[in-house]
């Protein structure tokens, strides 16, 4: 990545307009995120990206009309609970459609250069999502939208998705499940919600062996984490050769989150967005976008994010 080529960073205040009330994915996850680093030197780093709505078309190359349709229709007609652990205001639809569609911008950005990474600190969260429904605090799958924007439109023949989430991202898993061209890997808590992402969950038909699974137990040392997190994103990475990687950045897995919880500490972010990266510097021509899942510790989710844009700087 040339040196005058900023990362970008997109983010905007349109992410807090999905009201959840005392939800623990609230609109102050971002508020209070954004307050604080744009103050700081890291913010400096990174150029602004840019910010749109996703398509009918990119969403339709994911979820099912009649999913769109519920989405749009909870939101003007009946906001509050859609699902057991999904809440939806009145401007939840279009703020949804913001996220989605600023993840395929950056996918954009990124293939067409000159920068090489994008950060999109986006809400709601999107890697539950499922191709018929909502689940789990997301609306759209915004990760999958830009993957299959990146197959579909930009005619990449190997994608892979990385999601360190503390939660298995089993919406993104069964989207591409049986695709040959997106990867999939997860490493997340098991057993935990949402109760799927076992070792031996690794792909159907021609996407059988393009998706990696490393549940780990809650009590995992940081070392032993991040050691097998390495061995399964060189065994992922050298088997499927991106042209370009997206990350699934969730933070829930810091010691001090009250959803989730792995144990790793805010520095632990450094070396895992590093792994990726050098994935990316390997295979993608540095290729990355990163985008913004879990994290419900407001200042722990800061002090990550923080660290994970340090990481991302780095030339």
């Amino acid at each position: 990545m040339p040196l005058t080529a900023q990362p970008l960073i997109s983010t905007d205040p349109c992410f807090q307009k999905h009201l959840t009330g005392d939800h623990p994915e609230s609109p102050e996850r971002l508020r209070y995120l954004t307050a604080q680093l744009s103050r700081q030197p890291i913010w400096q780093k990174f150029a602004a990206g840019p910010i749109r709505a996703a398509s009918q078309e990119e969403l339709l190359r994911v979820h099912t009309p009649a999913h769109i349709r519920m989405i749009r229709e909870s939101c003007q007609l009946r906001p509050g609970r859609i699902e057991a652990d999904t809440v939806v205001s009145l401007d939840s639809y279009s703020v949804a459609l913001q996220a989605a569609g600023t993840a395929v911008a950056a996918v954009d950005a990124v293939l067409k250069g000159p920068s090489r990474r994008a950060c999109c600190l986006v809400r709601p969260p999107g890697h539950h999502a499922l191709p018929d429904g909502p689940m789990g605090f997301c609306l759209f799958n915004s990760v999958a939208v830009a993957a299959a924007h990146a197959r579909d439109h930009h005619h990449l023949e190997r994608i892979l998705i990385v999601d360190f989430d503390v939660h298995h991202g089993n919406g993104t898993q069964d989207i591409f499940y049986e695709s040959p061209e997106v990867w999939f890997l997860s490493v997340h808590r098991s057993p935990f919600y949402p109760g799927t992402g076992s070792a031996e969950e690794t792909g159907r038909g021609a996407g059988l062996g393009t998706t990696f699974n490393l549940p780990l137990r809650l009590g995992v040392s940081r070392k032993d984490f991040l050691a097998q997190f390495h061995t399964i994103l060189e065994q992922a990475a050298s088997r499927c050769k991106p042209d370009l990687v997206l990350l699934s950045a969730g933070f829930d897995a810091h010691a001090a989150d009250p959803v989730g919880n792995l144990g790793l500490e805010t520095e632990d972010f450094a070396p895992l967005t590093q792994a990726v990266l050098d994935v990316a510097g390997q295979y993608s021509q540095g290729r990355l976008v990163s985008l913004l899942e879990g994290g419900y510790h407001i200042e722990r989710l800061c002090d990550s994010v923080a660290c994970h844009l340090e990481t991302l700087a780095k030339s």
